[in-house]
Parts: structure tokens; C-alpha cells; sequence
């Protein structure tokens, strides 16, 4: 027995797409269009269309149609990977913006996940982080200060885990990640260029290192729409 109609068609339009017939950002045809083109109705070609915008190779736009998918960065939920180098692995040149940068007392949060004292302090770096100028996440990143105490804001903000390996001899270990969808608020949506109340998909992650001792609490704010993760069983 063949396959279902609307799989068929679901089969014929990822085949174009992957042939380049359609790119990212095209919109394609209306489903009008497209059932009497196959000659289906259009119940049936919405179903093909419908398995195509869940599976992330399409989009609707209310009142602008249907378009192929941009391609989306993604990062594999198994591992530490820097954001350059998802970028790098994605084609993208990888940029940041550093909005904040300051010392003070840790919070009750970051006190608990960095397995600090009451009084300790931190560094927390507020970044936007950038793929081919197109911002792809809010990071706020909360570092121990007694860890970089001398250490440069541009060394720091540049490339925080080479820093410290390169300069403290920091081994990096494992890392605990969460991952939340969320209704990105004003001040965000703001530096990410997008609408308030936008998804977003929020990370948040300790890494320790190879001593199984935390140096880094992180929440990044994903562009739902540019950036998605993924994860392997075996």
C-alpha cells in the first residue's frame, strides 16, 4: 500500500525545497494554487502543509501566507559548545554586544547554584549575542568575581572560556541545562528585535569544572523563530 496523499505531497515539496526551488524567506504558493497543481482538494493539501509547518520547514504568517523556513542555529543538548562555535558550525559569523558589565553580591539564586557564601560576589555580564548581525539570544551571565579577579572586560567578554582556561587553567567539566519556553518581556524583545510577548526558548545552564565545582550560572533567552535545540538517544 502507498503512502497517504498528503504525505506524498508533503514529500514533493520538501524534495523543491531541498532542490532550491524555494529558499528561506520564500513565500510559496497559495493553497488554492497548490491543490489544483496536484489535483487535490484542499483539505488534503493543507494536511501536507500543516506536517511540513510542525516539522519546521515552513511558516505561517497570519495574512501574508506560507514561507520556507530560515534555517535555525541549533545547539545539541549534549555537551558544552560555545556560542562561536555554533555559529561557526552553522555558517554564521558570531558577534556580541556586552550591556552590562559589573561586580556585586551574589544573589540568593546565584548563591544556590554556584555553591556560594552569603557574602560572596560575581561578575554578571548582560550580552545580546549575534549570528551574520541577526541577534539570536539574552545572555546574563553570573561568574564567580574571586575567579577573574585581574582578568580584562575584553578578555572576559570575548571569549569566557578560553580566558580561563588560557589564564587560570581552567579545565571545563559538565554542565546542567533546562530549558523553558517563555513570553519574551518589553526590555528583551527590545535587543533581540522582536515583538513583546514573542517566544522565546530560555536556557538555563551550570557548568562546573573538571573538579565537579561550578564557575558559571547562565540564562539565555533564544529567539524562538532563529535558534532551536535538539537531542540524541541512543
Amino acid at each position: 500500500m502507498g503512502s497517504p496523499v498528503y504525505i506524498q505531497i508533503h514529500d514533493e515539496i520538501r524534495e523543491a525545497i531541498d532542490a532550491g526551488r524555494w529558499v528561506p524567506g520564500d513565500r510559496i504558493p497559495a493553497e488554492r494554487e497548490l491543490a489544483e497543481q496536484f489535483g487535490v482538494s484542499r483539505m488534503t493539501l493543507r494536511q501536507a502543509i500543516m506536517l511540513l509547518v510542525d516539522e519546521g520547514v515552513l511558516e505561517r504568517r497570519v495574512g501574508s501566507g506560507t514561507f520556507v523556513s530560515e534555517q535555525k542555529v541549533q545547539e545539541h543538548l549534549n555537551g558544552i559548545t560555545s556560542f562561536t562555535d555554533l555559529m561557526a558550525d552553522a555558517g554564521k559569523k558570531a558577534t556580541s554586544k556586552t550591556i552590562s558589565f559589573h561586580a556585586g553580591r551574589a544573589t540568593n539564586s546565584e548563591q544556590e547554584q554556584l555553591q556560594l557564601a552569603p557574602d560572596a560576589r560575581v561578575l554578571r555580564m548582560e550580552r545580546v549575542r549575534y549570528g551574520d548581525g541577526e541577534p539570536i539570544a539574552f545572555e546574563v551571565a553570573a561568574i564567580p568575581e574571586s575567579l577573574i579577579e585581574g582578568l580584562s572586560r575584553s578578555a572576559l567578554t570575548d571569549s569566557l572560556y578560553r580566558t580561563l582556561a588560557e589564564e587560570r587553567g581552567l579545565k571545563i567539566g559538565r554542565a546542567q541545562q533546562t530549558v523553558t519556553a517563555a513570553a519574551v518581556k518589553e526590555r528583551v524583545s527590545e535587543y533581540l528585535a522582536i515583538k513583546r510577548g514573542d517566544p522565546v526558548l530560555v536556557l538555563r545552564q551550570i557548568t562546573y569544572d573538571a573538579k565537579g565545582v561550578p564557575f558559571e550560572y547562565v540564562q539565555t533567552q533564544y529567539v524562538g523563530s532563529r535558534f532551536e535545540f535538539y537531542m540524541e538517544k541512543s
